[in-house]
């Protein structure tokens, strides 16, 4: 449905909405990782042509503007609550890393702006730097927050250190590997964008902005602004890719409202390239020591895993989540693990926050268990396909409950890694590779089996459907779309329910004057959203028959329902639903609806990738990638293995390209431009097929589907470099592959091979 108007350029985004006597805003940001902020002076930018405002943290602070919220409901080892220094939406007092905005100006035109900005004076007063994770932690560190007395804003123990020690203690095999996930920009097509506009007569501020979170969004901007609720509304149209770092509101927003209401105009501001990787929201960035213990005939025994989450500069909740709690939810995966030692440290360092990524903390963890498998197949001897055979869980074991006490609702693992292993040609490698020899290349497969959790925790979800005379259904939902189809999906959905045709649907999303909800993030859109669509069709088809039965005089179980008209069984007696509709004093039909799904949905797949090695120069190509997924019921087949090329060629640029690097003196970012951060192009992806198993519906709500949106992401990263160890392995280089290390470009790779 939303195909035909973006194709042809007519959506619209928010930087197609131009507004009279439209300011436009620019920010000046730190040069510095890390400073003292001595003075700023305004004075010369604030008098310079077309300038309408200047606003700095100071400003702000005397303004009562509160700072954004931190992290809440974690503790420091101690006992004691985690935290950071206060986030403004503009610095005060100091910067913490390169790119904070420091200040605001609002003029005419854009270029004005960013004249006014330059032309501001800040004495800073320079800091030393941490922004690796071994300088945060080491003795006499810089502080990111003094009162903390270290960087370690939050730590988390999960399991029995003592079981899993005796457990390793008995084992006959421990394999143990040290694991990196760098940092990411998640770095969607459209950047951040945010239109303001104020009414004079009512006080209230219209937020027009790129999000997948519109209620969260206008809640902290309220809460920092001291506005009610009421006061604000959120408006988002079209969304250009949100991958997670659009889920909540970044100081910008805050900044920019501030101006608006200030001025009592519209004040727009569109994030450059720039802007995004030095301050949108960075994921990833996590290093790990992970150990496995087996007895002789490969059954785990336990897992140890300690971790160190480099976070930023401010923690933020959703990064201290991610990392001490929602990873963690997932790291034993498909198999059957009962015995774990956790650890994990949220680590402050002079860059910018850690927020949510596609998959945001279940790449991680899934990286860790799917290499150690294969690790230990190496070391074992035991095949690794055979090793995953003898430790999944088994679907008698359903509903399963694992060391993090997550239930898993239902799941088939072995069927699921059977297809895959069928579909992508298992048993015909042998073949492939000589093939490969004969042309001078190593050729690799790399298999991952998975699960990851979806649903974000929030379960309940409201809608609103409206049969209207003019021959519309029209439903409103709090989930967001952003590019993926969601109104697509959601419609059919209702065409399901009320057997009408697709065009007499029509979806309402983004308005937070029509509804509040979570938003959309952890794969929730379908299986949370969906759902309360289904549940409020159903609804308001039952209302409507009441409505039939008085316009019939009948009781209402007498009226049957299908294709749109209510008949009185075994007559011909009937009335059409929207004739129906037109006859009701308000001449619409309308039902609010609000409902529950029972829990999380835990999809899961088998992916497998094949590439070529070209020892000569160290270039990594995938050749050939198969996956069969788990996603429960699929209501658009389409949308779903567009989610998973998507999500796959996400996770390819993790394994082969992609990488946010700081200078570790200086704390700039040294890969802030396209031309230095390597984006996977659509070449990276070779052959790719994906099969669906929809025998395994999900039972914790009443469609039977689990999310997919980020299996993608989650299962390519550890096949392709589970690929090219087996590659190196075939070729007489085993002891190099717990060495490898993401991105595995070619300069790497080849430098790895010429180092054994």
């Amino acid at each position: 449905m939303e195909d035909d108007l973006l194709l042809k350029g007519a959506g619209q985004f928010t930087d197609d909405v131009v507004a009279p006597d439209l300011g436009h805003l620019y920010f000046l940001r730190s040069p510095y990782a890390h400073a003292g902020i001595r003075s700023i002076n305004a004075d010369a930018a604030k008098a310079m042509p077309g300038v309408r405002l200047v606003v700095t943290g100071a400003d702000l602070v005397q303004a009562g503007v509160n700072p954004i919220p931190g992290v809440s409901g974690f503790a420091r080892a101690d006992g004691s609550p985690a935290r950071s220094a206060p986030r403004y939406a503009l610095a005060v007092g100091r910067v913490r890393f390169v790119g904070e905005p420091v200040a605001a100006v609002v003029a005419q035109t854009l270029e004005q702006a960013r004249q006014a900005a330059e032309a501001i004076e800040v004495d800073y007063d320079s800091l030393p730097v941490a922004v690796h994770l071994a300088d945060a932690t080491a003795p006499g560190a810089p502080l990111m927050c003094e009162e903390l007395g270290d960087n370690i804003a939050a730590e988390m123990r999960h399991g029995d250190a003592k079981a899993t020690a005796a457990a390793f203690a008995a084992a006959k095999h421990v394999v143990r590997l040290n694991i990196a996930n760098q940092r990411l920009s998640a770095l969607a097509l459209e950047p951040r964008s945010v239109l303001h506009t104020y009414d004079a007569e009512s006080g209230r501020l219209t937020i027009r902005m790129s999000s997948q979170m519109p209620s969260g969004l206008r809640d902290t901007v309220c809460g920092a602004l001291n506005l009610p609720k009421a006061q604000c509304r959120v408006i988002v149209g079209d969304v250009g890719g949100g991958f997670g770092m659009k889920t909540g509101a970044y100081p910008e927003d805050v900044a920019v409202a501030f101006c608006c209401r200030a001025l009592k105009q519209p004040v727009k501001w569109i994030a450059d390239r720039g802007e995004e990787f030095l301050s949108a929201g960075h994921g990833r960035d996590v290093d790990s020591v992970a150990e496995l213990a087996l007895d002789a005939s490969g059954k785990i025994l336990a897992l140890r895993v300690v971790s160190e989450a480099n976070i930023g500069a401010y923690a933020t909740g959703v990064a201290v989540a991610i990392a001490l709690l929602i990873g963690p939810w997932v790291q034993t995966s498909v198999y059957d693990i009962q015995t774990i030692d956790f650890h994990f440290k949220g680590v402050l360092t002079n860059t910018a926050p850690i927020g949510a990524y596609r998959g945001a903390g279940r790449p991680e963890a899934i990286y860790i268990i799917e290499r150690l498998m294969d690790e230990a197949a190496r070391q074992t001897g035991i095949d690794r396909v055979e090793l995953r055979r003898r430790n999944f869980i088994r679907p008698q074991q359903m509903p399963y409950k694992n060391p993090m006490a997550q239930v898993y609702d239902s799941g088939q693992f072995e069927q699921v890694m059977n297809q895959g292993l069928a579909l992508a040609d298992w048993t015909g490698f042998a073949a492939r590779e000589a093939a490969s020899k004969q042309r001078g290349k190593w050729r690799g497969l790399g298999i991952a089996t998975f699960l990851e959790w979806t649903g974000g925790n929030v379960f309940e979800e409201r809608v609103t459907v409206t049969v209207k005379p003019e021959g519309i259904i029209e439903v409103f939902s709090a989930v967001q779309a952003m590019g993926q189809g969601i109104a697509t999906s959601l419609a059919q959905l209702v065409v399901d329910s009320f057997g009408v045709p697709l065009e007499k649907v029509r979806v309402v999303l983004g308005d937070t004057d029509r509804g509040d909800g979570f938003g959309s993030a952890g794969s929730r859109s379908i299986f949370t959203g969906g759902s309360a669509v289904r549940v409020g069709a159903e609804r308001t088809i039952e209302v409507a028959k009441e409505m039939a039965a008085g316009e019939l005089e009948v009781a209402a179980g007498d009226i049957t329902y299908a294709d749109a008209r209510f008949t009185v069984a075994g007559t011909d007696l009937s009335i059409e639903l929207f004739e129906l509709a037109a006859r009701q004093a308000k001449r619409q039909i309308f039902v609010e609806s609000v409902s529950a799904v029972a829990g999380p949905s835990w999809p899961n797949g088998c992916h497998i990738c094949e590439v070529e090695l070209d020892t000569d120069t160290g270039d990594v190509q995938v050749v050939a990638y198969a996956s069969v997924n788990d996603v429960g019921r699929v209501i658009n087949p389409m949308i779903v293995r567009g989610q998973l090329d998507g999500g796959v060629v996400q996770g390819l640029g993790q394994a082969m390209c992609e990488h946010l690097q700081y200078d570790r003196e200086s704390g700039q970012l040294v890969t802030g431009t396209l031309m230095d951060y390597a984006v996977p192009h659509a070449d990276i992806m070779g052959p790719m097929v994906h099969e669906l198993d929809q025998s395994t519906p999900c039972l914790n709500n009443p469609l039977g589907v689990k999310g997919v949106g980020e299996l993608g992401t989650i299962g390519a990263t550890p096949a392709l470099v589970n690929a090219v160890a087996d590659a190196l392995a075939r070729n007489g280089l085993a002891a190099m592959a717990p060495r490898l290390e993401m991105p595995l470009t070619p300069a790497r790779v080849w430098s790895l091979l010429h180092s054994a």
